[in-house]
């Protein structure tokens, strides 16, 4: 589905590339288990370190995991591991992992492995943007390639064997991270909610299940594994996402027509506290550079583009900040940090340029120039 574009004389077009305007990522992650071993959750440690053993043999050999990260759990350190987390190359809850569970990663960051999380083996396709065919093919590869080595715990009925019944079939769990702030701006979005859920499709926050959308960052992916084949299923949550996408786009459009005051106040104050504020929380953050992000969008904030606001979510994350300082610090140290970060990345970025749609022209108001809000 293509989101029509739409301009009138006196406003911003917000629908030029909506796809790339709205969508951060996409992701395919595979479960997989290995036939006639007990589930991890169920496995005593000598089942799991032969699971961790087999897989990791058969993950390191493949082509595309060569020269990557392969590594035991419980050899991360506790920052090392966070670090992953915010990448989105880890969950939480493998995190917390220790012997008898580890993981693969490309050199590239895009396919991951976890082994003995809640199944033994759970894999991953990330990239940036709306490409979940793209993702798909990625991890599909990878899956046929490993298959060839192991032997999948595998039902001619059912499909593949998982821990949770509710990815028993095929396994699989496809989504994309939505940047959706005029929806939540415009309070549209437990609507848009509602109704992706009467769809069989679950919304969530930026780390999944039972995480908040900070930044205005949400996960809209399948929750039906069982009776549907894999393309059917990701071409179903395109077609959702896209339209997902034109409710945001025509939100973006309304607040501008409509109260565009509100909208140039959201991004003036981001921007200003951003590039002021000496203490900052890592919540805080997240949801003014989504203000920001979305200035970027609507060519209210030049000298900045996506790329540079997407890094800046995730190098003002705890660990990267630690990361950066070589220590582990105190979150009023982090907040500091944080802060000193931001004004430093967003120095040369020049004020908002706040113009009034709707307002009456420079020359009939008599004034030359152009009319701005401060």
């Amino acid at each position: 589905m293509t989101v029509p574009r739409r301009r009138r004389k006196g406003t911003i077009d917000v629908t030029d590339n909506p796809q790339q305007v709205v969508v951060m990522s996409s992701r395919v992650r595979l479960a997989r288990n290995l036939q006639g071993a007990p589930f991890p959750g169920w496995a005593k440690k000598p089942d799991r370190q032969r699971a961790l053993d087999t897989i990791m043999a058969a993950a390191v050999a493949l082509p595309e995991m060569k020269g990557g990260l392969s590594q035991s759990m419980d050899n991360f350190t506790a920052m090392e591991k966070q670090l992953l987390v915010e990448k989105h190359l880890i969950s939480r809850e493998h995190a917390a992992k220790n012997v008898g569970s580890g993981v693969v990663i490309n050199p590239a960051e895009t396919v991951s492995l976890m082994i003995n999380e809640e199944d033994h083996l759970r894999m991953q396709a990330l990239l940036p943007g709306l490409c979940l065919r793209e993702v798909w093919d990625t991890i599909d590869r990878v899956d046929s390639a490993l298959e060839a080595q192991l032997d999948y715990a595998y039902s001619p009925k059912l499909g593949y064997l998982t821990a949770c019944p509710t990815n028993v079939g095929t396994g699989i769990r496809a989504s994309v991270m939505l940047h959706l702030p005029a929806l939540v701006l415009a309070e549209q979005i437990n609507q848009i909610i509602q109704a992706v859920n009467k769809l069989g499709l679950a919304v969530r926050g930026l780390y999944g299940e039972g995480t908040e959308a900070s930044g205005n960052l949400f996960q809209v992916s399948n929750q039906t594994t069982l009776g549907e084949r894999e393309m059917d299923l990701i071409e179903r949550l395109h077609k959702v996402i896209n339209q997902i996408i034109e409710h945001e786009s025509n939100a973006r459009q309304a607040l501008l027509e409509k109260r565009p005051q509100m909208i140039y106040d959201q991004v003036g104050r981001a921007y200003g506290i951003l590039t002021n504020a000496c203490v900052q929380s890592s919540k805080e953050a997240m949801n003014l550079l989504s203000m920001l992000r979305l200035g970027v969008d609507l060519d209210l904030v030049r000298g900045l583009n996506h790329q540079q606001i997407d890094e800046l979510f995730l190098t003002t994350q705890p660990a990267h900040l630690q990361k950066q300082a070589g220590q582990k610090l105190s979150a009023e140290q982090r907040d500091v940090l944080r802060a000193s970060l931001l004004r430093d990345a967003l120095k040369d970025v020049q004020r908002p340029k706040l113009l009034a749609p709707g307002f009456p022209p420079p020359e009939e108001a008599g004034d030359e120039g152009k009319t701005e809000i401060a």
